[in-house]
């Protein structure tokens, strides 16, 4: 790793006064010490805001690193140390990190253990205080923060703001334990994220009035329009599951200082191939200001959070990326204060050491007859799954029955969905959804938002059995079973993330992604679309470990329809 002064010449994006200028930068102590321009930019084929020519010699670009604005890295199944020697080769220099799944799974000694994590790694890493823990009062979670310990940990000075409130109905009702939460935000000058999906028109203009300074949840623009309209930042995201870069890539040249780029939830095999600088690719190729698009990934996050990361001016501290261009934005080298700590697609990072494994997992084994599934009419109410989208449909079916149960139907795709609580002995919850395609088999997993129960889809209760089983004798995993055949990814810390490196947990993700693949679902990211189908706080029907949730009406309803 480069720790000593050095010197790089090369273009060098300047995106406070948005000009590209061919110069020497030299950088000392861990800061950028000069920035000296070497050729008249009039002379150098440069234009404000597109790829310049460049000055002779200069035939790369520095700018600053990219900043991924809303990221749960627990969903990348890694920890911070392992998820940073990914990610900082695709350019990312810090994240704004939720810590909410870990929270719902062990409390604040879950929030401790990701700050104490990150410390050891240079990316610079800002944690939130997670506002919802849990989610809701409908589902069974491992561990419930109040007012008070939100408070506490926002006094933590590597806490810096107060992570989305998905209780917008709360807010919007003035619940005395959300406003108090905000209200300690507020009063420690930290930013108060927000969560609303769907929420229009005067109830959203409210919401945002609160003190909610963004929003990640948009999936139509006329919404992000909407909560813009209102003040908000608005998060475009593009993550493993939930795909909205398409719906709101124009708001980067339209309100360029009031968007940012965000994964949200990301899979070890994605992260494996590009990070924020996938989305920046794509939003120049789809004709997006390159200005504009390095200001989305890359400065409006500083600013808005207040991080202590450089853009790239004299005495900031020397955290910027050398690209090869502005349109393919392909990273030769990532800097964070003055080290270089990738070169070339390799992390020039130490292999951190093995982390504690921190866990609560109480659930017991089940067998096939616990998922019979009682409905003596023949119409169900089914969860319709929608490939790249958090939210799903209600769907009233008619349904396969024998002897007065419910059976799974691939034929119409029509599968048993189950949540088995994973802190207590409890029977499971069972339902029905459509989307999944699996001819046979089963899948099933701990990473099931936000309570992380164990959460499973199949074909025929023994493979569902079996697959639930795999992940609890692991305490915590990604499983297939299929005819016999059986694999299981372990996840040992908190039943969401692994011990081993990105390139590990990626392979064997892989292997897991094509044999659910190869029994027959065509979602993109299936164990990433099943991990939702628990998230109560978006509508419209989800399945909780304590039944089926209408997200829309906020109550539980029957299977029967």
């Amino acid at each position: 790793m480069q720790t000593d002064s050095f010197k790089i010449t090369a273009n060098v994006v300047d995106i406070i006064h948005r000009r590209i200028t061919p110069a020497e930068v030299t950088v000392a102590g861990g800061r950028i010490e000069s920035i000296i321009e070497i050729a008249d930019p009039a002379t150098s084929g440069e234009t404000p805001g597109k790829t310049p020519g460049g000055a002779p010699g200069c035939d790369t670009y520095l700018m600053p690193g990219f900043v991924d604005a809303h990221i749960h890295i627990e969903s990348s199944m890694l920890t911070p140390c392992q998820f940073a020697l990914a990610a900082v080769i695709h350019g990312t220099v810090a994240t704004i990190s939720d810590p909410h799944e870990i929270a719902n799974v062990v409390g604040v000694e879950g929030v401790r253990f990701m700050l104490d994590n990150a410390e050891h790694t240079p990316l610079k890493v800002m944690f939130g205080a997670p506002s919802c823990v849990p989610a809701t009062t409908f589902e069974t979670a491992g561990a419930a923060l109040d007012a008070k310990a939100v408070t506490a940990l926002l006094d933590d000075p590597r806490i810096g703001y107060l992570s989305e409130v998905m209780n917008f109905p709360g807010v919007l009702m003035g619940d005395r334990e959300v406003l108090a939460k905000m209200d300690a935000a507020k009063a420690r000058n930290k930013p108060i994220d927000g969560h609303a999906p769907g929420l229009r028109g005067d109830d959203a203009a409210a919401y945002i009035r609160s003190g909610i300074s963004t929003d990640h949840e948009c999936f139509t623009k006329d919404e992000a329009l909407d909560k813009h309209a209102a003040g908000a930042a608005i998060l475009i995201r593009e993550g493993s599951a939930a795909r909205n870069f398409e719906a709101l890539y124009t708001l980067i040249d339209e309100v360029p200082d009031k968007v940012m780029l965000c994964s949200d939830d990301k899979h070890p095999d994605e992260l494996v191939r590009g990070h924020i600088n996938e989305l920046a690719r794509r939003a120049v190729a789809f004709g997006m200001d390159p200005m504009n698009v390095i200001q989305a990934g890359c400065a409006n996050p500083v600013h808005h959070y207040k991080l202590n990361v450089g853009l790239l001016q004299e005495g900031d501290p020397a955290d910027f990326i050398e690209v090869n261009n502005l349109k393919d934005f392909n990273v030769l080298r990532t800097f964070i204060d003055g080290v270089c700590v990738a070169e070339n697609g390799k992390a020039l990072l130490p292999s951190p050491d093995d982390p504690e494994l921190i866990n609560l997992f109480e659930a017991e084994p089940i067998r096939p007859a616990d998922l019979k599934l009682a409905c003596p009419g023949h119409k169900a109410r089914v969860i319709g799954a929608l490939d790249g989208q958090l939210i799903t449909e209600q769907r009233i079916l008619d349904v396969k029955t024998a002897g007065g149960n419910v059976v799974s139907d691939p034929d119409n795709d029509i599968l048993k969905i189950v949540v088995v609580n994973r802190y207590e002995k409890a029977e499971p919850a069972v339902a029905l959804i459509q989307g999944f395609g699996l001819k046979s088999g089963a899948i099933a997993s701990s990473v099931a938002h936000d309570s992380h129960n164990v959460i499973a889809v199949g074909a025929n209760d023994n493979d569902l059995a079996k697959a639930i089983n795999l992940v609890i004798e692991s305490r915590g995993g990604l499983s297939v079973a299929d005819a016999g055949t059986t694999e299981v990814l372990p996840l040992p810390i908190a039943g969401l993330m692994s011990t081993g490196s990105c390139i590990e947990v990626a392979e064997a993700y892989a292997r897991l992604d094509a044999a659910v693949k190869n029994m027959g679902s065509t979602l993109r990211a299936p164990y990433m679309t099943l991990s939702f189908m628990a998230l109560l706080v978006i509508p419209s029907l989800k399945l909780s470990d304590k039944g089926l949730f209408d997200g829309a009406e906020f109550e539980f309803v029957p299977v029967e329809a």
